[in-house]
């Protein structure tokens, strides 16, 4: 028996979810329904808050052992932090500290 059909399902239930995830908000407080201060609340800290555990969970295993194993982190960390003071663009500073990384560890460490 294949598992074509039950990928399939899994996709379009998968699917569904994330589409009612993402506009349940809109149809909640849409229309003259004030939202609540603890949402706006939430919407100016959350980003920041999920940044910082992204951070944290990126370099957790960090080892101190070989300088092979912490520059390239370091140095891209580097980058994200320049290229976001600098342009304020969240996707260019991720976008450029992977691309440095990635390069570091595949060509040159």
């Amino acid at each position: 028996m294949s598992n074509r059909p039950h990928a399939a399902i899994l996709i379009l239930v998968i699917a569904f979810v994330t589409f009612l995830l993402r506009f349940l908000p809109f149809f909640v407080f849409s229309g003259k329904r004030k939202i609540p201060d603890y949402i706006l609340y939430l919407g100016r800290v959350l980003p920041y808050a999920i940044m910082g555990m992204l951070v944290v969970y990126c370099l957790r295993q960090t080892s101190f052992s070989d300088v092979s194993l912490w520059i390239p982190q370091a140095l891209a960390a580097a980058v994200v932090i320049g290229l976001h003071v600098w342009k304020r663009n969240t996707i260019l500073s991720i976008l450029g500290g992977t691309v440095l990384y990635m390069v570091l560890v595949q060509a040159v460490f």
